[in-house]
């Protein structure tokens, strides 16, 4: 048999390992900041266009690379980090693999411009998959200009499936971010279609972290400081109050470097046992100190992953340091010795001074609108329930409530008739064709059995289909707010809604204006109230973030989801029987009635037969 086995091409091999390394625009993002860093850059600038599709640049005043080294810095596995095996258990820089750029090229149109502080030019070298175009000398600044256009523009499949260009952009900033917040004594700027996004300043960490999350941050951050023989713990963690119900700012960082660690992660979680409510998760941003030795970067393309030597000292270390700090802050609960006992009150106070409930006095023969000279006290009951007015007190009582001996004082009086007539309605609403469970579901009974509707799900359905028809068929009707309501988001959230504006005006809303920490709100939807305008924004930025599917509706079927979940009456509300006849009666009017808008069954059906065969095993 001929042999089989044969080397791969040069520009194919160069493309299969591009798919580890550059996975979308944010990987590009992440290498490029990552090697201004490691080449002492005290200023970065990230300019991006079409959420990095059509541009990424970055822009840095390091040591910058010399001719040669610019040309062999494209040639896979060639780096200036390591030089043997054992430096990668020693390793003091964000990269060290060599792949980065050589990946880059592979599948994208490559700008560099770089210059050394001793040299007079700088060079610049053109690369267009894998193949250098040119290479000559120019005049340029002191660092190294890189700039990547058209990205997978050699892999049409690999650019077919990036989404949209606001996810695509998230994953940038959550990049920008990560890196930013490790190196608070390098200043950042962002540009995103030549808007400014995020110019961050040399500053210490509790203002780097306040300058990219808002002003609102500060308030919320508890210091947290910790050195041991092993580790020193820098850092902050929010107060329990502000957790939210979704993981999102929890930041760990190792030498400097951001990683992910759901072991690290339970520790944190755990120091706040007691101090949350249940789903809600805490913010922190926590820095480790590690010797390098201890720790194993390279077993994930993305070094986001590390191992340790000693993983169950550091959770015991880092779940204490964060325990002591909430207490030391008086944010978590501790025991007072020195407290005055005398102020306390006594367990058994309440069983000791039981008090009663007032009784309830009612004047029948009351009438608001008789003129003072008719009004006359009553002075026998026996004769009240035979006026019109009795009647309207009566239907309000219920039998079993007792109140029948406060509103009369001798109910022997009432006519059987009337008492009859008493309990018609509620006898009326008891053999109703829909009832109530634990504030939770709803059960109709229908010709064939009965059927169980989740009255979340359900009014989710309800909603989404009745915002879907408002924002995509019909003209969305907005109200105008007497007084706009200024509303603090981060400047990546700001952006988001920026670049959503549209979409959210065809859905209803009207914008007044713009900041870097806040948008004004001068219109709202008429289906929402003023209160719930922050809810229903912040669940629609997490819902993009949590990169919903686009459909053919762009951002309308995201939006139309997030207005749904924020609006639905939640588990434990209690609905009247006209609450819940108008809930079935309308999801069964909408075209999908089967499912909830995020996939989830919103009632089943059983059938006679069904609840036959339990009774009949």
């Amino acid at each position: 048999m001929s042999d089989i086995i044969q080397l791969l091409p040069d520009h194919v091999a160069n493309q299969i390992a591009a798919g580890e390394v550059v996975q979308r625009p944010a990987s590009v993002v992440k290498e490029l900041i990552e090697n201004s860093i490691d080449a002492g850059a005290t200023s970065i600038t990230l300019l991006l266009k079409d959420a990095g599709k059509t541009l990424i640049q970055v822009i840095d005043d390091g040591k910058g690379m010399s001719a040669t080294d610019a040309r062999l810095s494209f040639e896979r596995h060639a780096t200036s980090k390591i030089k043997d095996a054992q430096d990668l258990f020693n390793l003091n820089t964000k990269g060290f693999r060599g792949e980065a750029l050589a990946s880059i090229a592979a599948i994208a149109h490559v700008e560099l411009k770089t210059k050394q502080e001793d040299d007079e030019l700088g060079t610049q070298i053109k690369i267009e998959g894998s193949e250098i175009v040119s290479q000559e000398v120019v005049s340029t600044s002191k660092g190294t200009s890189i700039a990547v256009k058209n990205l997978f523009f050699n892999i049409p499949a690999r650019r077919n499936f990036l989404k949209s260009d606001t996810v695509e952009t998230r994953h940038i900033v959550d990049e920008f971010q990560r890196v930013a917040l490790a190196h608070p004594n390098i200043s950042f700027l962002l540009h995103h279609n030549n808007n400014e996004v995020y110019h961050l300043k040399k500053s210490n960490l509790r203002k780097r972290i306040v300058a990219i999350f808002g002003t609102k941050m500060n308030e919320k951050l508890v210091p947290i400081n910790e050195q041991t023989d092993i580790i020193t713990v820098n850092g902050f963690v929010a107060k329990p109050e502000f957790a939210k119900k979704k993981r999102g700012e929890q930041f760990f960082f190792v030498n400097n470097r951001f990683i992910k660690s759901s072991y690290l992660n339970h520790a944190v979680v755990n120091a706040f046992e007691g101090l949350l409510e249940s789903g809600s998760h805490p913010s922190y941003f926590l820095y480790l100190e590690v010797p390098p030795n201890t720790i194993d970067i390279n077993i994930h393309p993305t070094k986001t992953e590390i191992k340790f030597d000693n993983e169950k000292a550091l959770y015991a270390i880092l779940r204490a340091t964060v325990k002591h700090s909430l207490g030391q802050y008086n944010v978590a609960p501790v025991l007072d010795f020195d407290r005055d006992s005398t102020l306390d009150t006594p367990y058994d106070y309440s069983k000791k001074n039981n008090s009663s409930v007032p009784p309830i006095t009612v004047d029948p023969t009351f009438n608001p609108f008789k003129t003072e000279t008719n009004y006359k006290e009553p002075t026998n009951t026996s004769s009240s329930p035979k006026s019109s007015t009795t009647h309207s007190y009566q239907s309000n009582f219920k039998k079993d409530t007792g109140s029948w001996e406060a509103l009369y004082a001798n109910t022997d009086t009432i006519e059987p008739i009337q008492q009859e007539q008493l309990f018609e309605s509620e006898q009326e609403t008891e053999t109703g064709k829909t009832f109530q469970i634990q504030k939770k579901y709803l059960l109709s009974s229908i010709k064939s059995g009965v059927v169980l509707i989740h009255q979340s799900l359900a009014h989710q359905r309800v909603l989404y289909e009745e915002f879907l028809e408002n924002i995509t068929v019909k003209e969305a009707s907005s109200q105008q707010l007497l007084f706009p309501v200024n509303i603090s988001f981060s400047s990546s959230d700001i952006e988001m809604i920026y670049s959503i504006k549209s979409d959210l005006e065809s859905a209803g809303f009207m914008f007044d204006e713009f900041t870097k920490e806040s948008v004004v709100i001068a219109g709202i939807p008429t289906s929402i109230s003023e209160s719930q305008i922050t809810l229903i924004l912040e669940q629609l930025l997490d819902d993009i973030k949590l990169e919903v599917p686009d459909t053919s509706f762009s951002h309308f079927d995201v939006m139309a989801k997030s207005f749904a979940k924020s609006l639905a009456i939640k588990t434990g509300t209690s609905l009247n029987a006209k609450e819940q006849e108008n809930l079935v009666n309308n999801l069964f009017s909408c075209k999908e009635p089967n499912i909830s808008p995020f996939g989830k069954p919103t009632f089943k059906t059983l059938a006679l037969n069904e609840i036959d065969a339990i009774f009949n095993k």
